[in-house]
């Protein structure tokens, strides 16, 4: 990156990634992680923070914890409602094994510890049951929204 200018590196690189989001060139709606952009723009984390935060403050991004930093446009529901889909989408019945921590995190491309997180609620709410050593099962089929 050339040197610092008065109007600030951040707002460069903002104007950039806000080019790149209208021009479409943003795959999935999902921004490259803040390491990427640091090595992109050859610049700190936190001049790549103070422009994904302005770009936060336009509502042209937000943030999706363990998920990173989305494209307004494009809502990403909860990674516990994704889950659950996971249940339904995927025909499992009460007593079917769930698929793994490893797998929902490489097909969700979230971190464990949002995983984890969300498969708590899960089992908080009985959806599912975990046998250690063995992995979790469904314990019980989702309801929709209009069943009481």
């Amino acid at each position: 990156m050339p040197e610092a200018s008065p109007r600030g590196t951040y707002l460069f690189i903002a104007d950039a990634l806000r080019k790149e989001i209208e021009e479409g060139q943003v795959k999935d709606s999902t921004l490259p992680s803040e390491a990427a952009l640091m090595q992109a723009h050859d610049v700190s984390r936190n001049t790549i923070r103070r422009a994904l935060k302005t770009l936060e403050s336009e509502k042209l991004i937000t943030s999706v914890p363990g998920a990173g930093w989305r494209v307004s446009r494009a809502p990403i529901p909860p990674l516990v409602e994704r889950l659950i889909a996971v249940i339904t989408e995927g025909s499992l019945a009460v007593g079917d094994k769930y698929p793994s921590e490893a797998n929902l995190c490489e097909r969700f491309g979230v971190s464990r510890t949002a995983v984890r997180h969300a498969l708590a609620q899960m089992e908080g709410t009985g959806l599912l049951a975990t046998v250690h050593g063995k992995g979790r099962t469904v314990l019980a089929l989702p309801t929709t929204q209009g069943e009481s």
